[in-house]
């Protein structure tokens, strides 16, 4: 008997030892087409609240070879584990493309989420969208800028808002250049939106905020300014990592 059961282990033991080489297949939308390419059709950089959902759609197009739309085509769509979607998955539709809505975590900042399609070879192509959440401070800037400064220092108009920004002969920098908000310190900034732009020998165009805006509200705007920058912005000094 203890022959038999000892085979019967090592039968039992080589079942399990299959099935740890032979993972489960991806569950979701079954896929007709496979793509080349994963491209943003519109979604990307969007400013969120905590654990609350993107105000608009992701949208992203799967083409093939030859750049033309896929239809039939399945896009995953992942985050981190703070970071629902719904749907997850989803086949790309007579257009070639894939929409969902995104959920994002209770952490002000920055995500990364993912789109990604698997070639007729099965390896995945993937797309990195950045997504924005605003804490408390980061939501009070956004209101400010939207009330008085969107108009000169974003250059496209919207159906609540018409650019000024064609009719300045100086042309403000929008607050994703990161290129250039990230040379300016906090107090740089400070003094831009409190004094104006003479305050650092810039234009006279950019009018003082100081009797305004109190220093609660000036310094909520420069959190919105650092969150929105692209490139991020990133504080230098001493750093101490946790242990």
């Amino acid at each position: 008997m203890k022959r038999y059961a000892g085979i019967a282990l090592l039968i039992g033991l080589g079942v399990v030892a299959g099935c740890r080489r032979h993972p489960a297949a991806e569950t979701g939308p079954k896929p007709t087409a496979y793509g080349a390419a994963v491209v943003e059709s519109s979604g990307g950089k969007q400013v969120g609240e905590p654990g609350g959902a993107l105000p608009q759609p992701l949208v992203v197009q799967v083409n093939d070879a030859q750049g033309n739309a896929l239809p039939g085509a399945v896009v995953r769509f992942a985050g981190g584990s703070d970071v629902a979607f719904s749907p997850a998955a989803v086949l790309t539709d007579s257009s070639g493309q894939a929409t969902t809505t995104a959920t994002l975590g209770d952490t002000p900042g920055r995500y990364t989420l993912t789109a990604s399609t698997p070639d007729a070879a099965g390896k995945a192509i993937s797309l990195q969208l950045t997504e924005l959440v605003a804490g408390y401070q980061e939501q009070l800037g956004e209101r400010l800028n939207a009330v008085y400064c969107s108009r000169c220092h974003n250059a496209e108009s919207t159906p609540q808002q018409v650019s000024n920004y064609d009719n300045l002969d100086v042309k403000p920098h929008t607050f994703t250049d990161g290129d250039t908000m990230n040379k300016l310190s906090d107090s740089d900034l400070t003094a831009l939106i409190s004094h104006g732009g003479p305050a650092l020998n810039r234009s006279a165009l950019m009018p003082a905020y100081g009797t305004t805006l109190n220093k609660a509200e000036v310094q909520a705007l420069i959190a919105y300014i650092r969150l929105v920058s692209d490139p991020p912005f990133e504080r230098t000094g001493v750093h101490y990592g946790k242990q």
